[in-house]
């Protein structure tokens, strides 16, 4: 299983924020923090605002910060929710053009290996990813101790 840039970035920007506390941060902010392309960002943004993972708001008393405690962030359905294709063999897509799908056993094998996974996922939280570290995360991503 590989997860895609879109995932990665929605993970450490929700990380950014539940490090950063209640004090609002900007996508310039995040971006910068972690090089990434404020374009791009603002897309990942977008879509954990629709989903609301976040709360976003423009203007100049605007800014981004956590719709939702870390305690209620799983990282299994935040997974589910930012990964556009789960499908890790052809046989899983609808344009399956395999020949040999109507006798082999691969595909019910990989669907049990991505439940498993994403199951594993489901018992932890953001919390969990902040949990005794929380100071230590904010010196790398240079957020005042202060806002922690």
């Amino acid at each position: 299983m590989h997860l895609t840039r879109f995932t990665d970035y929605s993970i450490r920007v929700l990380l950014y924020l539940a490090t950063k506390g209640e004090q609002r941060t900007t996508i310039t902010e995040i971006a910068e923090t972690f090089s990434i392309s404020r374009n791009h960002l603002m897309k990942i943004v977008q879509e954990l605002h629709q989903k609301e993972y976040l709360k976003a708001i423009r203007g100049k008393h605007g800014g981004l910060w956590l719709n939702r405690a870390p305690e209620l962030i799983r990282l299994g359905a935040l997974i589910r929710d930012t990964e556009q294709e789960m499908a890790l063999v052809e046989c899983f897509r609808d344009n399956n053009a395999c020949v040999i799908t109507p006798s082999c056993r691969l595909k019910p094998i990989l669907n049990d290996a991505l439940e498993a996974f994403l199951g594993v996922l489901d018992n932890y939280t953001l919390a969990d990813l902040l949990h005794g570290r929380q100071s230590k995360l904010a010196a790398l991503m240079r957020i005042p101790t202060a806002n922690v």
